[in-house]
């Protein structure tokens, strides 16, 4: 699985575009389906005390595995994501590491979440880090939430705005393979959704990684057709609405 650009200095500037806009990526992306973070605990062989967040970000599946009770570490590469984690979990352990140099002792967690990050992993030593720090019989699950394209105003919206890397995920596109370690992937969909408006949707589209490190122009360009948009549309411009989501959800156990 890779990101669908080959640019390696672009993906590089997409994957570390995510700080400066903590506070606002905290405010405005979507959290996770309770459902999906259950399914994945599901999975362990036995059960699921310690639970790691990878590239955490500002603590939205943090805050869910949290409210299921599984003690959370959070780990995250981005300073400023990791501050405003602490700053909204203080009780949270949250240390700064990335994915293929996880800080944390070998089989010291029961499951691996990894929520909307996994494409900017390099693959090979982040699994083999996974694998590391799993106890036998644990869990590793990445998942993503993209907008539910079978509402056709998601996927008019999703056109113009160009929803990035987690959409691929909506059509099927990408496929994960087994690691080394690991039993085969599963896969399951979540049906969510977000309370939207007008402003607080493109609020959302301007944390997305291919705007942070687009031109102004551009970005202004691209924010302005989706309000055209989004105003004009019934289902949308009256006040508030339900943004649709999918949340795609891939699990495999540690052998």
């Amino acid at each position: 699985m890779t990101e669908p650009t080959h640019d390696p200095e672009l993906h590089s500037r997409r994957a570390s575009s995510f700080g400066e806009e903590a506070a606002a990526y905290a405010e405005h992306r979507p959290d996770y389906p309770r459902a999906a973070l259950a399914w994945g605990l599901e999975g362990v062989a036995h059960p699921a005390k310690d639970g790691l967040d990878l590239a955490a970000g500002t603590g939205k599946l943090t805050q869910g595995l949290v409210e299921l009770g599984v003690s959370v570490t959070a780990v995250e590469p981005d300073p400023g994501m990791l501050a405003e984690l602490t700053r909204l979990l203080p009780d949270v352990t949250a240390l700064l590491g990335k994915a293929e140099e996880i800080p944390l002792p070998d089989v010291s967690v029961d499951a691996v979440f990894i929520g909307q990050a996994l494409h900017w992993f390099d693959l090979e030593p982040a699994f083999a880090e996974i694998a590391r720090v799993l106890r036998p019989g644990g869990i590793v699950q990445p998942l993503w939430n993209h907008d539910d394209v079978s509402v056709p105003w998601v996927a008019e919206f999703s056109a113009i705005v160009r929803s990035g890397v987690s959409q691929a995920w909506a059509s099927g596109e990408r496929t994960l393979d087994t690691p080394p370690g690991f039993a085969p992937f599963e896969e399951n969909r979540f049906h969510h959704a977000q309370r939207r408006t007008v402003d607080s949707l493109l609020a959302t589209v301007a944390t997305h990684s291919h705007l942070l490190v687009a031109e102004p122009a551009e970005r202004d360009r691209i924010l302005a057709a989706a309000r055209a948009y989004l105003l004009s549309n019934p289902a949308t411009g009256n006040g508030e609405f339900d943004l649709p989501l999918l949340t795609t959800v891939f699990r495999a156990r540690r052998l």
